[in-house]
């Protein structure tokens, strides 16, 4: 497989973006858009499979109506044809690898949701983690274009580990690192920023250019917050807040 220097140049994006500190959602939305230009696609979905409900949800979508996307939330979702079937993978599938495109085009799938927004042609990858489903990336060409060739599932192929990583670890991190609800609810919105920031280990003037405040500022919100938790230093309100 042969790659541009531009598709070098987003490959090398796609993985800043990866080691880059982000939640879930933003993970998935900032790598999304970078995804589609790489793929030279027009279309991007990405969602959460939610055990408990056994359905997608926490939706992000590039260029598509946020109205027909909840649309398939509440309904389309369970009355799809390809995606059960792509979900299964742990590469990345093409639309046409699961269902033939003349079948997938008498479905209602495809006339009342896929072409509503012009999709056509598609791609996902999803992100397995320890038999947990962390995300997906669902990616479309409309049917000007043509369809998925095997060097863009192998690109993606190339990015699916960092995407699997990036999403454990940002969820690992949300997980281990909630703050404490009876310490956080005595700070104010700001004060608990500033606090939160001190626990990653953020100097004042890095909280102060993160929150785009005077330094003077961020101190004070720190000094109200040792006050509120009963913390004497950084470390003791890192760890106050963290556990």
């Amino acid at each position: 497989m042969y790659l541009t220097g531009k598709q070098m140049g987003l490959m090398a994006k796609i993985m800043q973006a990866f080691a880059e500190s982000h939640q879930e959602h933003e993970i998935r939305e900032i790598v999304g858009d970078l995804v589609m230009q790489l793929l030279q696609a027009q279309y991007y979905a990405s969602f959460v499979w939610q055990p408990d409900s056994v359905s997608f949800g926490q939706s992000v979508q590039i260029n598509m109506d946020p109205d027909n996307v909840q649309h398939y939330e509440t309904y389309f979702q369970f009355n799809d044809p390809i995606t059960p079937l792509m979900k299964r993978y742990e590469v990345a599938v093409r639309a046409t690898d699961v269902l033939k495109h003349e079948v997938l085009r008498k479905t209602e799938f495809f006339n009342d949701f896929l072409d509503k927004d012009g999709l056509y042609w598609g791609v996902n990858l999803y992100a397995w983690y320890q038999g947990h489903n962390l995300g997906d990336m669902r990616i479309w060409r409309d049917r000007r274009r043509e369809n998925f060739s095997e060097d863009d599932l192998r690109m993606l192929d190339m990015i699916q580990p960092a995407f699997t990583s990036a999403l454990a670890r940002a969820r690992n991190h949300s997980t281990l690192h909630k703050p404490t609800p009876s310490l956080i609810a005595k700070l104010s919105p700001r004060e608990q920023e500033a606090a939160q920031l001190v626990a990653q280990g953020l100097s004042d003037k890095e909280i102060a250019r993160r929150l785009n405040i005077s330094t003077t500022t961020v101190r004070t919100h720190l000094e109200h917050a040792f006050r509120k938790t009963g913390a004497t230093n950084r470390a003791g309100l890192a760890h106050k807040i963290l556990n």
